[in-house]
């Protein structure tokens, strides 16, 4: 995993989460296989969390841009383990994006490049799922009618995880 570019990829999720009006820079914190931590100072406090790049990335033939998968903790505002997804593109309008871990399916609503959990109650059933599980498939459709997937590594998901979760 290229952390100069995953560093790149986490500054540009600040400005596209819009988490403040100037975006501020994550620090990288610490990696652990596959996945790095980061941190920054949000408007309600310290945000903490975990980011990965796909290992494979499906249509081979088309621009994908950066995708990732976090899973945040923001304290200050209440929030503990929010997975998200993000693309390098628009998601299509009203479509759903599927997390696949191992076989066990979540379903993420979608606004712009963007997916959450569509049922935050099973926020913790993904993460523990990650934490337990080999690899974490992703399924979305583009503005443009394109049906991508993407897979993630989770070695190194749960020593990430657990070093941020005395995020304050």
């Amino acid at each position: 995993m290229n952390f100069k570019h995953v560093l790149t990829t986490a500054a540009a999720f600040m400005i596209w989460s819009g988490a403040a009006t100037a975006a501020p820079t994550p620090t990288r914190m610490n990696t652990f296989n596959d996945w790095g931590t980061y941190s920054y100072a949000g408007s309600g406090g310290k945000v903490c969390y975990i980011l990965s790049t796909p290992k494979k990335l499906l249509p081979a033939n088309v621009d994908h841009g950066d995708i990732f998968f976090l899973v945040s903790q923001k304290p200050g505002e209440g929030v503990s383990y929010e997975p998200q997804a993000v693309m390098g593109y628009d998601l299509k309008e009203g479509s759903k994006v599927t997390v696949d871990i191992d076989g066990k399916k979540f379903s993420m609503f979608t606004k712009g490049n963007s997916a959450w959990m569509e049922n935050a109650a099973e926020e913790p059933q993904l993460v523990s799922a990650m934490r337990s599980g080999r690899s974490l498939s992703l399924q979305a459709t583009s503005s443009r009618g394109t049906d991508t997937s993407y897979t993630y590594s989770l070695s190194g998901v749960t020593a990430a995880l657990n070093s941020i979760k005395n995020c304050k």
